[in-house]
């Protein structure tokens, strides 16, 4: 892996002192925002792109939705046992997410 960095970066580095990175298109910009966040690996990016392109989401992204939901219900109910019931199915849908984020980063 060392070597591939190595060669990448002498590559860049004899591309620059030739003139070959002058003039890009973006040149000078930000490079744009990497879809699902830098923590993402490029094979789940290439099928969070493909699932956004189709209309699909991820579980997490559905429960993450759903607790946010639940919470906006939470804040407009009143009576302690109707706030018990809401926050019963906030935690069950966090925990679910949880348990989905963590089989998706231990690669499940």
């Amino acid at each position: 892996m060392r070597a591939l960095a190595f060669l990448t970066e002498r590559l860049i580095a004899c591309a620059e002192k030739a003139g070959d990175l002058k003039g890009l298109a973006g040149e000078g910009k930000p490079l744009p925002p990497v879809e699902g966040g830098a923590h993402v690996d490029a094979t789940e990016q290439a099928g969070f792109r493909m699932m956004a392109k189709e209309g699909a989401l991820p579980p997490e992204v559905v429960l993450a939705k759903e607790a946010t939901a639940l919470r906006a219900e939470l804040r407009g109910t009143e009576g302690e046992e109707a706030r018990r019931a809401v926050m019963r199915r906030l935690a069950d849908v966090e925990m679910r997410r949880a348990m989905r984020m963590e089989a998706r980063r231990r690669g499940r």
